[in-house]
Protein backbone atom coordinates (compact mmCIF):
# COMPACT_ATOMS: atom_id res chain seq x y z
CA UNK A 1 0.00 0.00 0.00
CA UNK A 2 1.24 3.48 -0.87
CA UNK A 3 0.93 6.27 1.69
CA UNK A 4 1.41 10.01 1.21
CA UNK A 5 1.93 12.38 4.12
CA UNK A 6 1.22 15.96 3.05
CA UNK A 7 2.85 18.54 5.27
CA UNK A 8 5.45 16.54 7.17
CA UNK A 9 5.85 18.56 10.36
CA UNK A 10 6.11 17.20 13.90
CA UNK A 11 2.90 15.18 13.72
CA UNK A 12 3.59 13.87 10.23
CA UNK A 13 7.09 12.85 11.28
CA UNK A 14 5.72 11.03 14.33
CA UNK A 15 3.35 9.04 12.10
CA UNK A 16 6.12 8.13 9.66
CA UNK A 17 8.54 7.12 12.42
CA UNK A 18 5.88 4.96 14.04
CA UNK A 19 5.12 3.19 10.76
CA UNK A 20 8.83 2.60 10.14
CA UNK A 21 9.28 1.10 13.60
CA UNK A 22 6.35 -1.25 13.00
CA UNK A 23 8.32 -2.95 10.23
CA UNK A 24 5.31 -2.97 7.89
CA UNK A 25 6.10 -2.72 4.20
CA UNK A 26 4.38 0.54 3.23
CA UNK A 27 5.67 2.77 0.46
CA UNK A 28 5.69 6.27 1.90
CA UNK A 29 5.97 9.65 0.21
CA UNK A 30 6.54 12.64 2.50
CA UNK A 31 5.96 16.20 1.30
CA UNK A 32 7.12 19.50 2.67
CA UNK A 33 7.82 22.87 1.09
CA UNK A 34 11.36 22.83 2.49
CA UNK A 35 12.45 19.27 1.71
CA UNK A 36 15.89 19.73 3.29
CA UNK A 37 14.34 19.57 6.75
CA UNK A 38 13.03 16.03 6.11
CA UNK A 39 15.76 14.80 3.75
CA UNK A 40 17.04 12.49 6.51
CA UNK A 41 13.97 10.28 5.90
CA UNK A 42 15.42 9.16 2.58
CA UNK A 43 17.90 6.86 4.31
CA UNK A 44 14.89 4.84 5.55
CA UNK A 45 13.44 4.47 2.07
CA UNK A 46 10.98 7.35 2.32
CA UNK A 47 10.50 9.36 -0.86
CA UNK A 48 10.77 13.07 -0.09
CA UNK A 49 9.26 15.72 -2.35
CA UNK A 50 7.70 19.18 -2.40
CA UNK A 51 5.28 18.09 -5.14
CA UNK A 52 1.91 17.47 -3.48
CA UNK A 53 0.22 16.60 -6.77
CA UNK A 54 2.73 13.83 -7.43
CA UNK A 55 2.38 12.47 -3.88
CA UNK A 56 -1.41 12.34 -4.12
CA UNK A 57 -1.52 10.63 -7.52
CA UNK A 58 1.01 8.01 -6.45
CA UNK A 59 -0.76 7.04 -3.22
CA UNK A 60 -3.71 4.98 -1.99
CA UNK A 61 -4.06 6.74 1.36
CA UNK A 62 -3.31 10.47 1.65
CA UNK A 63 -2.65 11.63 5.21
CA UNK A 64 -3.10 15.40 5.33
CA UNK A 65 -1.09 16.71 8.27
CA UNK A 66 -1.41 20.39 7.37
CA UNK A 67 -2.30 23.17 9.80
CA UNK A 68 -6.00 24.05 10.15
CA UNK A 69 -5.47 27.60 8.83
CA UNK A 70 -4.31 26.45 5.38
CA UNK A 71 -5.62 22.91 4.86
CA UNK A 72 -8.79 23.88 2.98
CA UNK A 73 -6.90 26.23 0.68
CA UNK A 74 -4.31 23.54 -0.13
CA UNK A 75 -6.94 20.85 -0.69
CA UNK A 76 -8.81 23.17 -3.05
CA UNK A 77 -5.59 23.78 -4.99
CA UNK A 78 -5.06 20.04 -5.50
CA UNK A 79 -8.69 18.95 -5.73
CA UNK A 80 -8.33 17.51 -9.25
CA UNK A 81 -5.89 14.87 -7.97
CA UNK A 82 -8.29 13.46 -5.37
CA UNK A 83 -9.97 10.74 -7.43
CA UNK A 84 -12.61 8.36 -6.00
CA UNK A 85 -10.02 5.60 -5.49
CA UNK A 86 -8.17 7.72 -2.90
CA UNK A 87 -8.67 7.74 0.86
CA UNK A 88 -8.11 11.18 2.38
CA UNK A 89 -7.31 11.19 6.10
CA UNK A 90 -7.26 14.67 7.64
CA UNK A 91 -5.43 15.38 10.90
CA UNK A 92 -6.42 19.05 11.09
CA UNK A 93 -8.14 20.25 14.24
CA UNK A 94 -11.58 21.79 13.85
CA UNK A 95 -12.01 21.06 10.12
CA UNK A 96 -15.06 18.88 9.41
CA UNK A 97 -15.46 16.14 6.83
CA UNK A 98 -18.09 18.29 5.11
CA UNK A 99 -15.65 21.22 4.80
CA UNK A 100 -13.04 18.91 3.30
CA UNK A 101 -15.49 17.45 0.81
CA UNK A 102 -16.56 20.93 -0.22
CA UNK A 103 -12.93 21.93 -0.76
CA UNK A 104 -12.11 19.00 -3.05
CA UNK A 105 -15.58 19.23 -4.66
CA UNK A 106 -15.87 15.46 -4.86
CA UNK A 107 -18.08 13.55 -2.43
CA UNK A 108 -17.08 10.29 -4.08
CA UNK A 109 -13.69 10.51 -2.35
CA UNK A 110 -13.53 8.69 0.98
CA UNK A 111 -12.73 11.23 3.71
CA UNK A 112 -11.86 10.42 7.30
CA UNK A 113 -10.60 12.45 10.23
CA UNK A 114 -7.95 11.13 12.57
CA UNK A 115 -6.37 12.65 15.65
CA UNK A 116 -3.27 10.81 16.84
CA UNK A 117 -0.70 12.30 19.19
CA UNK A 118 3.07 12.60 19.11
CA UNK A 119 3.45 9.28 20.95
CA UNK A 120 3.03 7.87 17.44
CA UNK A 121 6.79 8.31 17.31
CA UNK A 122 7.19 5.37 19.73
CA UNK A 123 4.10 3.38 18.71
CA UNK A 124 2.04 4.44 21.74
CA UNK A 125 -0.43 6.93 20.28
CA UNK A 126 -4.13 6.93 20.99
CA UNK A 127 -5.74 7.80 17.67
CA UNK A 128 -9.38 8.84 17.48
CA UNK A 129 -10.88 8.12 14.05
CA UNK A 130 -14.03 9.47 12.40
CA UNK A 131 -15.61 7.90 9.33
CA UNK A 132 -19.17 8.59 8.24
CA UNK A 133 -19.20 6.23 5.26
CA UNK A 134 -20.17 2.59 4.85
CA UNK A 135 -17.16 1.04 3.09
CA UNK A 136 -15.77 -1.25 5.78
CA UNK A 137 -12.79 -2.32 3.70
CA UNK A 138 -11.51 1.26 3.47
CA UNK A 139 -12.14 1.82 7.17
CA UNK A 140 -10.17 -1.29 8.05
CA UNK A 141 -7.29 -0.20 5.79
CA UNK A 142 -6.95 3.07 7.67
CA UNK A 143 -7.41 1.42 11.07
CA UNK A 144 -4.70 -1.09 10.19
CA UNK A 145 -2.34 1.68 9.13
CA UNK A 146 -2.91 3.76 12.26
CA UNK A 147 -2.69 0.72 14.55
CA UNK A 148 1.03 0.60 13.75
CA UNK A 149 1.49 3.81 15.72
CA UNK A 150 -0.69 2.86 18.71
CA UNK A 151 -4.31 2.18 19.66
CA UNK A 152 -7.22 3.31 17.49
CA UNK A 153 -10.78 4.05 18.58
CA UNK A 154 -13.64 5.16 16.32
CA UNK A 155 -15.75 8.07 17.59
CA UNK A 156 -18.54 10.34 16.35
CA UNK A 157 -17.42 13.51 14.60
CA UNK A 158 -19.08 15.79 17.15
CA UNK A 159 -16.58 14.49 19.73
CA UNK A 160 -13.49 15.12 17.60
CA UNK A 161 -12.59 18.47 19.14
CA UNK A 162 -12.92 16.98 22.64
CA UNK A 163 -10.74 14.05 21.53
CA UNK A 164 -8.11 16.49 20.29
CA UNK A 165 -7.93 18.18 23.68
CA UNK A 166 -7.89 15.01 25.78
CA UNK A 167 -5.70 12.85 23.55
CA UNK A 168 -3.43 15.20 21.59
CA UNK A 169 -3.14 18.26 23.83
CA UNK A 170 -3.23 15.79 26.71
CA UNK A 171 0.33 14.67 25.95
CA UNK A 172 1.53 18.18 26.84
CA UNK A 173 -0.58 18.24 30.01
CA UNK A 174 0.93 14.98 31.22
CA UNK A 175 4.46 16.08 30.35
CA UNK A 176 4.00 19.33 32.26
CA UNK A 177 2.81 17.32 35.28
CA UNK A 178 5.88 15.09 34.93
CA UNK A 179 8.17 18.10 34.73
CA UNK A 180 6.70 19.38 38.00
CA UNK A 181 7.29 15.99 39.63
CA UNK A 182 10.92 16.08 38.51
CA UNK A 183 11.33 19.56 39.95
CA UNK A 184 9.85 18.38 43.22
CA UNK A 185 12.16 15.37 43.22
CA UNK A 186 15.19 17.62 42.81
CA UNK A 187 14.03 19.81 45.68
CA UNK A 188 13.82 16.83 48.03
CA UNK A 189 17.29 15.56 47.16
CA UNK A 190 17.59 13.71 43.84
CA UNK A 191 19.80 14.79 40.99
CA UNK A 192 17.89 15.63 37.78
CA UNK A 193 18.82 12.44 35.93
CA UNK A 194 17.67 10.17 38.74
CA UNK A 195 14.49 12.19 39.31
CA UNK A 196 13.59 11.87 35.63
CA UNK A 197 14.18 8.11 35.71
CA UNK A 198 11.96 7.67 38.75
CA UNK A 199 9.18 9.90 37.42
CA UNK A 200 9.17 8.33 33.94
CA UNK A 201 8.81 4.81 35.27
CA UNK A 202 6.28 5.85 37.92
CA UNK A 203 3.99 7.47 35.34
CA UNK A 204 4.40 4.50 32.99
CA UNK A 205 3.55 2.13 35.84
CA UNK A 206 0.49 4.16 36.85
CA UNK A 207 -0.85 4.04 33.29
CA UNK A 208 -0.27 0.29 33.06
CA UNK A 209 -2.11 -0.26 36.35
CA UNK A 210 -5.21 1.39 34.90
CA UNK A 211 -4.91 -0.31 31.51
CA UNK A 212 -4.33 -3.82 32.81
CA UNK A 213 -6.59 -3.70 35.86
CA UNK A 214 -9.25 -1.65 34.04
CA UNK A 215 -9.86 0.34 37.18
CA UNK A 216 -10.89 3.92 37.82
CA UNK A 217 -7.88 6.03 38.93
CA UNK A 218 -9.44 6.57 42.36
CA UNK A 219 -9.46 2.79 42.98
CA UNK A 220 -5.69 2.66 42.53
CA UNK A 221 -5.22 5.83 44.60
CA UNK A 222 -7.06 4.19 47.50
CA UNK A 223 -4.47 1.39 47.51
CA UNK A 224 -1.68 3.89 48.16
CA UNK A 225 -3.34 6.22 50.67
CA UNK A 226 -3.01 4.73 54.15
CA UNK A 227 -4.62 6.51 57.14
CA UNK A 228 -2.48 9.41 58.39
CA UNK A 229 0.11 8.54 55.73
CA UNK A 230 2.36 10.80 53.69
CA UNK A 231 0.50 10.12 50.42
CA UNK A 232 -2.86 11.49 51.54
CA UNK A 233 -1.19 14.52 53.10
CA UNK A 234 0.48 15.31 49.76
CA UNK A 235 -2.69 14.71 47.76
CA UNK A 236 -4.79 16.90 50.04
CA UNK A 237 -2.23 19.73 49.84
CA UNK A 238 -2.30 19.53 46.02
CA UNK A 239 -6.10 19.73 46.05
CA UNK A 240 -6.03 22.68 48.47
CA UNK A 241 -3.82 24.43 45.91
CA UNK A 242 -6.27 23.68 43.11
CA UNK A 243 -4.50 20.80 41.35
CA UNK A 244 -7.54 19.01 39.89
CA UNK A 245 -9.55 22.17 39.26
CA UNK A 246 -6.61 23.78 37.44
CA UNK A 247 -6.23 20.77 35.18
CA UNK A 248 -9.96 20.66 34.42
CA UNK A 249 -9.97 24.40 33.70
CA UNK A 250 -7.00 23.97 31.38
CA UNK A 251 -8.72 21.18 29.45
CA UNK A 252 -11.86 23.27 29.13
CA UNK A 253 -9.87 26.35 28.02
CA UNK A 254 -8.24 24.35 25.22
CA UNK A 255 -11.63 23.02 24.18
CA UNK A 256 -13.15 26.50 24.10
CA UNK A 257 -10.25 27.67 21.90
CA UNK A 258 -11.02 24.95 19.34
CA UNK A 259 -14.77 25.59 19.57
CA UNK A 260 -14.27 29.25 18.63
CA UNK A 261 -12.32 28.23 15.51
CA UNK A 262 -14.80 25.55 14.45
Amino acid sequence: MKIAVLGTGNLGLSIIKGILKSGENYQIIATRRNTQSIAFLEKDGIEVTSDNAYAITQSDIVIVALKPFNILEVLKEYKQYFTPDKILVSMATGISIQQIQESIENKAVTVMRAMPNTASDVGESLTCLVYNGQEKEKLESVKSLLSHVGSVIQINEDLMEAATVLGACGIAYVLRFMRAMVQGGIQIGFDAKTAVQIVNQTVKGAAELLIQNQNHPEDEIDKVTTPKGCTIVGLNEMEHQGFSSSLIKGINASFQKIEKKA
